[in-house]
């Protein structure tokens, strides 16, 4: 399944249920955050622990109720996500050229 059939399939899904009346634009940016935070419990405490491997499937899980926010957000909106993702990475891309940026975390201002 590709991103489209995948944002369909969530987007049906909410249709079928009739959720549309629900998704305000605030209330969606704000499970956005919920379910980032949810992902983020995800590697709570790993400490020094950088192999998660055995959290994958729960990250993955948590993922995708972002994203599936995140389509929810856009539908309201009208954003074309993939559009958006394509002008972010080419503004991206401009701040931080590959020339500068390739092996350091440092943020653009600082390239």
């Amino acid at each position: 399944m590709n991103f489209e059939e995948a944002a369909n399939k969530a987007l049906a899904f909410r249709d079928e249920r009739d959720w549309a009346q629900f998704h305000n634009p605030k209330d969606i940016a704000i499970s956005v955050n919920l379910e980032a935070a949810e992902l983020l419990e995800v590697f709570q405490w790993s400490g020094a622990d950088l192999v998660v491997a055995a959290k994958a499937d729960k990250a993955k899980k948590e993922m995708a109720d972002v994203v599936i926010y995140c389509i929810y957000l856009a539908d309201t909106l009208g954003v074309d996500l993939a559009d958006a993702i394509s002008s972010k990475i080419d503004e991206n891309a401009r701040k931080y050229p590959a020339d500068k940026a390739r092996g350091n975390a440092r943020k653009y201002t600082e390239l």
